[in-house]
């Protein structure tokens, strides 16, 4: 069977491309009860008599091929449905009945996918969980539109990727459906449930802090400036590439927070008003951007997302009046900078490794990358970058090498040698030396973008 991503092998398949998921799940909290009709609109990308769906700890009763029964075989890992001889391009629907009681998928990083709260749920599949609790192709670069419909006790409030496009209380359940109309990756899917309340944000987009009642979310809290940070980041990155924003605040401590697509989650250990916990809420939500909106095709080039939700995490701190730990964006690189050199030099960062794909060295590597990138091209060339990255790649697939000759584009004429800065920080394992940019100049573009966001939310 083709492998996609050498990370992950046995999981997704290249014969074949899924256009749209349909999740209908009937889920009991305190008994831990799936029973799902997932419904696939597959597109063969070859000539092909069976398909392979990714499926873990649940088990299929029945499975339907364009409305008709299926012969199906189920392993550990796969779900082999018989499609009869389909050519490329063919369209087909795959409906598959399957029910249990989901559990995280086990690997490298631990167990990932279906959590189990004190009293709710939290799903964050991140990178192979999502078999876990729905059939899928497992592949990052396979994106596709999604509606998940989800019944549960109707004292819970759900959320799930996309647009609330319907609730009602009927026969003594709650109804939730959302739509996510925007392609994602089966990792990015979501269902968060618990007994929360909304405080809703003024922003150029809905945006929502999902959270218990007696959970403080507001002013004094990591989460004061949840709006800000997504109009401040619209601003250096392009447009928020979603209908709406969520943060989810769960009643139980997390070990780390953890995006998906159009939110995030995070434990409530997360809201008090430290450094630490609101640079992690502007991590997750510049992920919404790198990692989301453009998704790394492999794993290997992982760095994509993470060394850039990490910059933004000084990019914020650049942002805020007195900067996080009182650091502007050039300290916060000299500090990480020192640090990196302080650790083994044998990480190469455009493909760490699977076990060291979220070692702390690719975050701070990648964004020192971007700094130094920064650095050669100065501000308004860096921006520019970064806003036609978001906007060109918009809904899909990339790689290391394209971020390279996009970032070659914007060299000035007098032609710095930026291919060679880009190939020292990601191909060679020894740490370049510091890259160093205008702080001046960084202050008077974040001082510009703070105007124009004050004018626009009634900011003092």
């Amino acid at each position: 069977m083709p492998t996609p991503d050498p990370y992950l092998p046995g999981h997704g398949d290249t014969r074949y491309r899924v256009r749209h998921y349909d999740l209908h799940l009937d889920y009991k909290v305190t008994t831990n009860r799936l029973d799902e009709v997932a419904t696939l609109t597959v597109v063969p990308s070859q000539e092909l008599s069976r398909v392979e769906l990714d499926l873990v700890g649940l088990k299929a009763s029945k499975v339907l091929v364009d409305g008709k029964k299926a012969r199906y075989r189920q392993r550990e890992r796969k779900l082999a449905v018989e499609v009869g001889q389909r050519q490329p391009g063919e369209e087909l629907q795959i409906a598959v009945t399957c029910a249990g009681k989901p559990r995280p998928v086990p690997g490298v990083h631990g167990a990932a996918g279906w959590e189990e709260l004190t009293d709710g749920l939290a799903v964050g599949s991140q990178p192979y969980g999502a078999p876990g609790w729905f059939p899928c192709n497992d592949d990052a670069a396979d994106k596709a539109t999604y509606r998940i419909h989800l019944v549960v006790a109707p004292s819970y409030h759900v959320v799930a990727n996309g647009t609330l496009v319907d609730h009602e209380v009927r026969g003594g359940t709650g109804r939730w459906t959302y739509e996510m109309d925007r392609p994602m990756s089966p990792y990015l899917a979501t269902v968060q449930i618990g007994q929360y309340v909304v405080d809703r944000r003024r922003a150029s987009v809905p945006v929502e802090v999902v959270h218990p009642p007696q959970t403080r979310v507001g002013r004094g809290t990591a989460f004061e400036r949840q709006a800000e940070m997504v109009e401040v980041f619209s601003e250096l990155f392009g447009p928020y590439p979603f209908a709406e924003y969520r943060a989810v605040v769960s009643d139980d401590d997390m070990e780390i927070p953890l995006e998906a697509q159009g939110l995030s989650s995070f434990g409530r250990n997360f809201c008090p008003p430290t450094w630490e916990n609101e640079r992690l809420v502007a991590h997750e939500l510049a992920h919404q951007w790198f990692g989301n909106s453009v998704t790394a095709e492999q794993l290997a080039d992982i760095w994509l997302h993470e060394g850039f939700a990490c910059y933004s995490e000084w990019l914020w701190s650049d942002h805020r009046s007195n900067g996080g730990d009182g650091l502007d964006v050039q300290q916060q690189a000299a500090k990480h900078h020192e640090e990196l050199r302080r650790k083994p030099q044998d990480l190469v960062l455009a493909d760490p490794g699977m076990p060291d794909m979220f070692d702390d060295r690719v975050y701070k590597r990648g964004a020192l990358t971007l700094h130094a990138v920064r650095a050669s091209l100065g501000d308004e060339r860096f921006f520019e970058m970064l806003r036609t990255w978001t906007t060109e790649n918009a809904g899909g697939v990339v790689t290391t090498d394209q971020f390279v000759q996009h970032c070659l584009r914007f060299v000035p004429e007098d032609g710095f040698e930026l291919a060679g800065v880009l190939d020292a920080w990601l191909r060679s394992p020894e740490i370049p030396a510091l890259p160093v940019v205008d702080v001046e100049g960084s202050r008077n573009t974040l001082k510009s973008i703070a105007e124009r966001i004050g004018a626009r939310l009634g900011l003092g």
